[in-house]
Formats: C-alpha cells, structure tokens, sequence
C-alpha cells in the first residue's frame, strides 16, 4: 500500500486530463519561481543604483555635472538618475528657449518628472501581475483537476461490485495531488507578490519624494537668479 500511494506512482497513475494539470501547474510553479528570483535580482539592483545617486546627488556636486553623468551613463542608471535626468533637460530645453517664467519652467520639469516616474513604474511592476495571477488562479487549476479525478475514480468504481477503502483510496489520492501541486505553485507566487508590493510602494513614494525636493531645489535656483537679474 505505502508503495502504490507513492507519490510518483499517483502521479504516473492518474488519468491524462489530471496529469495535463499537473504539467501545468508545473510550469507555472517554475515559471514563477523564475519571476520571484528575477524580480530581487531587480528590485535590489534598483535600490542600490537608487542609493548611489541620491548619495551623489546630496554630496553637494552641481546639477550640471550630475545631468552630464547622468546623460553620458543613461543605459547604466537607475530610475531615480533618469527622472532627474527628465526634469533637467526638459528645464535647459525651456531656458535654451528664452523662457525666464519660472512658473512655465517648473511645470515643464515637473510634467517630464511625471511621465518619466509613470514609465519607470511600469517598468518595476513587470511581472507582478503574472504573480497575482499564479496565486489567485494555481489553487483553481488544481481542484478543477481533484474534481475531475475524483469524477474518474468513481465513475470506475462503479462497475466494481464491492467497494472498499484500498479501492478508493488510490484514485482520490491522486486527484488530490492536483490540488497540492496548485498550492505549491501558488502560496510562494501570493508571498513574494505581497513583499514586492510592499518594497515598489516605498521605491515609487522615495522616487515622489525626490521628485518634490529637486523641483524646490529648481525653484530656490530660480528664485536666486531672478534676485541677483534685479
């Protein structure tokens, strides 16, 4: 009995539509774990180009020079680089236009700051959605395929003329793999999307953050050219 219960012989056992599920919860567990790991491998490389440049940006070096690096290392940076990097060629781009409304100057690197915030976001939240789907959807697949084994188990037991235990044990206990191998897939998948929910919020609230101290940063430059012209 242990070795007809095993594992792989329910597996190698089951019927063909419950064995369809069981690939395919495979693949999507494999496919998310994929995710998982590469989703770190992201969000660490993200925070860590984050930290070097708000690190640089603070250490006093003036905004022309950050621009330049920022400009010359574009492919390289990070996002918090790149929306900065926005909302200064969009400010030169104004000012190499005769624009000295200071008013018309900040709405215009502040717009660019926006867009480019919103694509940078995009671009974090890639495959989060994927996650949210292997965990609200694995655990279905895999009852659907409990159901239809239990289905099949009986269905064969009813030519039999008498029913006992070790003649039903083995049919449901294959279906209920189905629906072990869907929360395999799919409690990881849940986990790992609520902790990456939590780590973009705090990147995309640091990246609004700098976005309002470079603009007051812009505004007092502004302020104190408008003062030394008078």
């Amino acid at each position: 009995m242990n070795q007809d219960l095993s594992i792989l012989h329910l597996v190698l056992n089951a019927s063909i539509v419950v064995q369809a599920v069981m690939v395919l919860l495979v693949v999507i567990s494999v496919s998310s774990w994929a995710a998982i790991f590469r989703k770190l491998f992201d969000l660490k490389r993200v925070k860590s180009l984050n930290d070097d440049f708000e690190r640089d940006f603070w250490s006093g070096t003036s905004l022309n020079d950050l621009f330049a690096t920022a400009t010359k290392n574009a492919r390289q940076s990070g996002p918090m680089e790149r929306i900065f990097a926005s909302g200064m060629r969009e400010y030169q781009k104004l000012r190499e236009k005769r624009i000295t409304e200071a008013g018309t100057l900040m709405d215009g690197a502040r717009r660019a700051m926006r867009a480019s915030f919103q694509r940078e976001m995009d671009v974090i939240e890639t495959n989060l959605s994927f996650l949210a789907s292997v965990g609200s959807v694995s655990p279905y697949v895999g009852l659907f395929g409990t159901v239809w084994g239990i289905m099949h188990a009986f269905t064969g037991l009813a030519s039999l003329q008498q029913v006992t235990l070790s003649s039903v044990a083995p049919g449901i206990a294959e279906a209920l793999v189905a629906t072990a191998i869907g929360l395999f897939a799919a409690i990881p998948a849940v986990v790992a999307y609520n902790r990456f929910a939590r780590d973009i919020d705090r990147i995309a609230i640091r990246l609004e953050t700098f976005t309002e101290e470079f603009s007051n940063i812009l505004q007092r430059n502004l302020g104190a050219q408008s003062a030394s012209g008078h």
